[in-house]
């Protein structure tokens, strides 16, 4: 196929492209799919990066938050963005790696109220909140609403301890954890864009294996 430096293919020839290196028959599954990212910072800007590049066809972005300039150590940002809405920044920089995966975003703060009806028709769900008791809280009201989806999360991603105390592990019914489930971030021990990337791309594999009817874990 014929690239032309500097210009967009249309999606069929994209979509070929893709397939031809995802083999057809996972493309064609990926491209089907409906994922929600609760939170667009370190994990979920990674995250959502990670499954564009694979092909899912549909990404539900919300986060309330706007790029700052302590965001850019580990998120998927710009300095020009700086300021702008960070769902609305990350939809356009996915836009630039796969102009046809169609990106749904809302610049909302996610409560128990509005969860269920900006996630209700996903096929897997991704927690990717910094807050401990924000994570709880979409934990506790997706499972509560939707008890048959998968969500993976992700807690204990902090500082630069080793990569492989990074794991992923199945809690209950549907609900997947990435993580060491220990190292929180505080004063010495900061959030990383290594360590952040690590445990972001376990969550974009899990769900990957999830969709294509795979156990995350083993």
């Amino acid at each position: 196929m014929l690239i032309r430096r500097g210009e967009v293919p249309g999606r069929d020839e994209l979509e070929a492209l893709m397939a031809a290196r995802h083999t057809p028959g996972v493309h064609a599954i990926l491209q089907r799919a409906t994922v929600g990212i609760a939170g667009v910072g370190g994990l979920g800007t990674a995250v959502a990066v990670a499954l564009a590049r694979s092909g899912v066809g549909r990404l539900i972005l919300a986060d309330f938050d706007v790029v700052e300039p302590s965001n850019l150590n580990r998120q998927q940002f710009f300095v020009d963005q700086l300021g702008l809405p960070k769902a609305e920044a990350m939809a356009a920089n996915l836009a630039r790696i796969n102009p046809y995966v169609y990106v749904d975003t809302h610049q909302v703060r996610l409560t128990p109220e509005n969860i269920p009806a900006l996630f209700g028709r996903v096929d897997v769900m991704v927690e990717a909140f910094d807050a401990a008791d924000q994570k709880a809280m979409l934990v506790e009201t997706f499972c509560k609403a939707r008890p048959k989806i998968p969500l993976v999360a992700a807690t204990g991603l902090a500082g630069h301890m080793p990569s492989n105390t990074i794991r992923t592990q199945k809690l209950g019914c549907n609900l997947y954890i990435v993580g060491d489930q220990t190292t929180a971030a505080q004063p010495g021990t900061g959030l990383m864009a290594p360590r952040v990337g690590v445990a972001a791309h376990h969550q974009a594999n899990a769900v990957l294996r999830l969709l294509l009817g795979e156990d995350p874990v083993g």
